[in-house]
């Protein structure tokens, strides 16, 4: 029988057969908006749908243009009359919340929000973090320490390996799976570290994570689970590194810091048992870790239920050296090692690897899978895929070459225009520190922000005290930009007295 409207009713356009009951099945339920016929008075059911669906106006669940489901579908799945969905639709109409939309079916029409919620201050909180995610207003030269070169990102044998990895996966290889990783890229992750940095595993002993940020977090929770919650840390360190750990409730014990790296004589006097360091490119000093300095931690390590996270910072970019093995293949027992692709392909990404003593890895895997279950699984392949052509080690050598430029390019710019600062580290990694003589770092950085050029004070990654200094990051543009933030940076830094040849190298 065809349902008649009365004069002036809206005619909604899925509307047929149905007279209006108020049927009720108990089971009857929806996705939409989590409706339940069962939740509904035992009489009433066009009001109780009505109400149903013009909280959900008011609240701002459903925005104006938001599409209602079909009265037959919402029927069906309620358990309900046709009739029931139809007649509160029609209530909506009159009310000028809803209405019948050509090829829309019916919509919402106007917002009837009677409370809106305080807009959310998102950009605040991102500031607040620190987070270098995008350049602010104002800013043309974004000289953030560990922006990577974005645009080197390996387009063309990302594709290739992907389109590989897409011929042969199996259903198998998309389901839930190992939360410490697919089986293939932890092979492939073992053997190229085994090759380039000398670490001493096994597929089974590595853990792929989302970079190192989800390493550091799952071992501050299981030593923070077993009473560890000081870690000693370099001084200066990475500051993003102690906010994270601050995070998860380990409070950070500064352990100065030389041209040889971490001083191992303070770091027995703390009485710590943890120590995060970042032997191979030390963040932000840019030193190595001396030959006599690492017998020295490692004996430090076998002494007692001492760890080692060792971060393998900057490890991959060096310009005019021998690479340094990692700590880990000296003592595979005592030492967390941390890596990720954040520097090298993208930070974007998500992907790192942790390689833990054998101690500790049923907790660490079990704190993985309680946390997401895994990895993205197809990143996983395409990044084994990479490593197993030589793709990735290709792309590696590109953006040594690249860095290495540009490297050049910000000293060059620093003889010229700012002569009086001292430069430290080697020549690797993706920053650099300048030394300043005196003055107040976080000011001068708020002056060469005025300028268009974002840098870090020195004293952002100090806990304590220590000369003045700027960090700088010249991976994301190229040389001439660099020279132009060198040429801005030293017309804002008064030229002290000569006393001879400058300290800034000359490569």
């Amino acid at each position: 029988m065809r349902l008649m409207l009365p004069a002036g009713m809206v005619r909604f356009e899925d509307q047929s057969r149905g007279d209006v009951e108020d049927q009720l099945r108990p089971e009857g339920g929806s996705d939409f908006l989590q409706l339940r016929a069962a939740d509904a008075p035992g009489k009433g059911l066009t009001g109780w749908l009505t109400d149903g669906l013009r909280g959900a106006i008011t609240a701002g669940r459903l925005a104006p243009g938001a599409r209602l489901p079909a009265t037959r579908l919402l029927a069906a799945e309620l358990g309900v009359s046709r009739g029931v969905v139809v007649q509160a639709y029609q209530r909506l109409a009159d009310e000028g919340l809803a209405g019948a939309r050509t090829g829309s079916g019916t919509v919402v029409t106007r917002d009837a929000a009677v409370a809106p919620r305080p807009p959310a201050d998102r950009r605040r909180t991102l500031h607040e973090l620190r987070l270098p995610l995008s350049t602010p207003d104002g800013i043309d030269l974004n000289l953030s320490p560990g922006v990577p070169d974005l645009s080197a990102f390996p387009r063309a044998a990302w594709l290739r390996a992907e389109r590989a990895v897409l011929d042969r996966v199996t259903a198998a290889d998309l389901g839930y799976g190992d939360p410490g990783g697919i089986p293939r890229l932890r092979a492939e992750l073992v053997a190229w570290l085994r090759r380039t940095r000398g670490v001493v595993a096994e597929a089974d002993d590595v853990l792929v994570c989302g970079g190192v940020a989800q390493g550091l977090a799952l071992l501050a929770q299981i030593r923070t689970a077993a009473g560890e919650d000081v870690w000693a840390v370099e001084d200066p360190g990475s500051r993003g590194a102690r906010d994270q750990m601050a995070h998860w409730g380990v409070r950070p014990e500064p352990i100065p810091i030389d041209e040889n790296g971490l001083l191992v004589a303070p770091l027995r006097a703390s009485g710590r048992s943890t120590v995060l360091l970042t032997p191979a490119h030390q963040f932000p000093t840019g030193v190595v870790l001396g030959p006599d300095r690492r017998r020295e931690l490692l004996d430090w390590a076998g002494a007692g239920e001492h760890l080692v996270i060792e971060d393998d910072y900057d490890a991959e970019h060096r310009y005019d050296r021998a690479p340094v093995a990692a700590l880990q293949g000296s003592a595979p027992e005592r030492v967390a090692y941390l890596g990720s692709v954040s520097k090298s392909l993208a930070p974007g990404m998500r992907l790192g690897w942790l390689i833990a003593p054998r101690r500790m890895q049923a907790t660490l895997l079990a704190a993985k899978h309680a946390s997401d279950l895994g990895c993205s699984a197809l990143p996983q392949l395409v990044l084994a895929e990479l490593l197993a052509s030589g793709d990735y080690e290709r792309h590696l050598r590109s953006v040594r070459t690249r860095q290495r430029a540009r490297r050049d390019a910000l000293l060059a710019g620093l003889r010229a225009h700012l002569p009086q600062a001292r430069v430290r580290g080697v020549a690797a990694g993706l920053h650099l520190l300048v030394e300043l003589p005196d003055g107040d770092d976080v000011a001068l950085a708020e002056r060469i922000r005025d300028a268009g050029v974002l840098v870090h004070p020195l004293s952002w990654h100090r806990l304590l005290p220590g000369p003045p200094g700027l960090v700088l990051g010249y991976a994301a543009h190229p040389p001439d930009r660099l020279t132009e933030a060198a040429a801005r940076i030293g017309a804002l830094i008064p030229a002290a007295p000569s006393h001879g040849r400058s300290s800034v190298p000359s490569s």
